[in-house]
């Protein structure tokens, strides 16, 4: 049996815009809460949410955007980004998610890559003074397309408009015009454009539709089995297909409550809102899920409430899995892959797979998505050989913003995205993802995949978390190297850790190098960059 796959044809596709979407979710459900920003003390209902979303889509169509504009969100979690969201999509604009950690030359760069007209951004994060930013960009001439820069802030700034003033501009100039905007928009339109990571070279503007991702966020919450009873806790960053899709954007068409607890990521207010809001599902990134299961009050808490969720991002160790179905009574929990260019979900788990199935795989394809696993030379390999994943359906993006090049190499003339993922299909159905086809690495002729290391050495129980990564090496090429955090008051020794592994796994997966650290280097998502652990190695070694 072949390693192809397709999702069934059920639920049928949504086929209207995200506004309309909006607009169903307020007449469905007008009282239900659908924004809860704790950190702001702002409560929304649905009805409340499409009138802020309305006036401020309103408030752009006065200032003199059009549909097809690119308007900018450069913020962390906060009610704003959910209504600039929404608004954009009413009006017709295209939304740009503008990483809350860039720098300058990042967003010169990324802002210029889109010809963004609009930016809607904070005045300031915990480390970046983004005024200054972009005062600077603007003084330098190094931002010609950018014509509108609107303030989440009640203070005036020159050369600013608030927030608020775009959105009493709206309400002035009311929504006829909008609703006449609205007509000539259809589901298959460009309305996101998301940066990749940019480790292997310029960050790619993934171009996301109407289509993509209002139904990405519909079938990831069936999976959850959401309704409006649900209160779904949001700590990953909406500026990532994780949060504004699979958090908001579920949350709109299934009438459940959005809630975030923190601008970023805080492990204590996330699980202040879990008790105090009688959270049911939680999002996160594996290394989140670790970070709150290691807090020293964690057992103070009441996370009865819970009941599903998603981890997502990148594999999840099987003991953490266990854990977060165990000790934070996520008893439904679900574990999702895909990527940014495909909406993102492409498998996920289910409440009713087998607990095997639900915490060493990422489950099985998902309605309307088909799969193939594929060797180097382009087959289809057989059921549980490892090759590249490969995506077709209704979520691939429609490519990268003004880059044809990099487009037909990511999508080929069948309409395959190819991922870069390795992974491996079982008989039943159920995915392994392996690792990155750029993370494998070859000992000697051997080649070796970080994730079945790194979830061998999870089980040892004074290990918190591993990463393996390749570093060069003048004999067999490269070899293995592995970056550890150890629980508190616990010590290891390079050869406690060798001693460890002998005999249980293959010797030349046994790591050459050892570290032991507090923390590593991460994305804003949580996600760890092991090209930087891999460029420090590498000057450490002299390799």
């Amino acid at each position: 049996m072949l390693s192809h796959v397709k999702g069934i044809d059920q639920p049928p596709l949504i086929e209207h815009t995200i506004g309309q979407a909006l607009r169903r979710a307020a007449q469905e459900w007008p009282e239900r809460e659908a924004l809860i920003s704790i950190h702001q003390d702002v409560r929304l209902t649905y009805t409340e949410l499409l009138t802020q979303a309305e006036t401020f889509a309103a408030g752009l169509l006065a200032l003199g955007l059009v549909p097809g504009d690119r308007v900018g969100i450069w913020a962390g979690n906060c009610a704003e980004w959910t209504i600039t969201q929404f608004a954009t999509a009413l009006a017709g604009m295209i939304l740009v998610n503008v990483n809350p950690d860039y720098r300058p030359r990042e967003l010169d760069y990324a802002l210029n890559k889109v010809e963004c007209k609009a930016l809607v951004m904070a005045e300031k994060s915990k480390h970046a003074d983004y005024v200054s930013m972009v005062d600077e960009l603007m003084s330098s001439q190094r931002l010609p397309y950018l014509k509108y820069r609107i303030l989440i802030s009640r203070k005036s700034e020159k050369g600013y408009s608030r927030f608020t003033d775009v959105q009493d501009a709206g309400r002035q100039s009311g929504i006829a015009n909008l609703k006449d905007t609205e007509r000539g928009l259809s589901s298959h339109d460009a309305i996101n454009i998301q940066f990749t990571s940019g480790t292997t070279g310029a960050p790619k503007g993934a171009t996301l539709s109407h289509r993509n991702i209002l139904n990405n966020g519909f079938l990831t919450g069936i999976s959850q089995n959401f309704t409006p009873d649900d209160k779904l806790c949001i700590p990953v960053p909406l500026y990532h297909c994780f949060g504004m899709v699979m958090g908001t954007l579920a949350c709109c068409v299934h009438g459940a409550t959005a809630i975030y607890a923190s601008e970023k990521f805080d492990p204590q207010a996330i699980l202040r809102a879990i008790q105090a809001e009688h959270v049911t599902a939680l999002y996160g990134v594996p290394t989140m899920f670790i970070a709150l299961l290691e807090q020293d009050n964690f057992k103070e808490f009441n996370l009865s409430s819970l009941r599903t969720g998603t981890l997502a991002g990148s594999p999840c160790p099987i003991e953490v899995m266990k854990k977060v179905i165990g000790d934070m009574n996520m008893s439904e929990v679900t574990i999702g892959y895909g990527m940014t260019e495909t909406s993102p979900i492409s498998f996920q788990t289910e409440k009713d797979d087998p607990l095997e199935k639900r915490v060493s795989t990422v489950g099985r394809v998902h309605p309307h998505v088909e799969v193939k696993i594929i060797d180097k030379g382009g087959a289809t390999t057989r059921r549980g050989i490892k090759g590249e994943l490969c995506t077709r359906g209704y979520s691939v993006m429609r490519g990268y913003w003004n880059d044809e090049e990099k487009t037909n190499e990511a999508i080929d003339n069948d309409g395959w995205m190819h991922t870069g993922d390795l992974a491996t299909i079982d008989q039943e159905g159920y995915c392994d993802i392996v690792g990155r086809v750029k993370d494998m690495l070859i000992r000697g002729g051997e080649n070796i995949f970080p994730r079945e290391i790194e979830d061998y050495l999870f089980t040892h129980p004074d290990i918190i978390e591993a990463q393996v990564f390749g570093v060069s090496d003048s004999k067999y090429g490269e070899v293995v190297c592995v970056w550890i955090r150890l629980a508190p008051q616990k010590s290891m020794t390079s050869d406690d850790l060798q001693a460890f592994c002998k005999d249980q796994i293959a010797h030349y997966k046994i790591p050459t190098h050892v570290r032991f650290v507090k923390e590593y280097p991460m994305t804003v998502t949580g996600k760890v960059k092991k090209n930087i652990m891999r460029e420090t190695m590498s000057k450490e070694l002299g390799v």
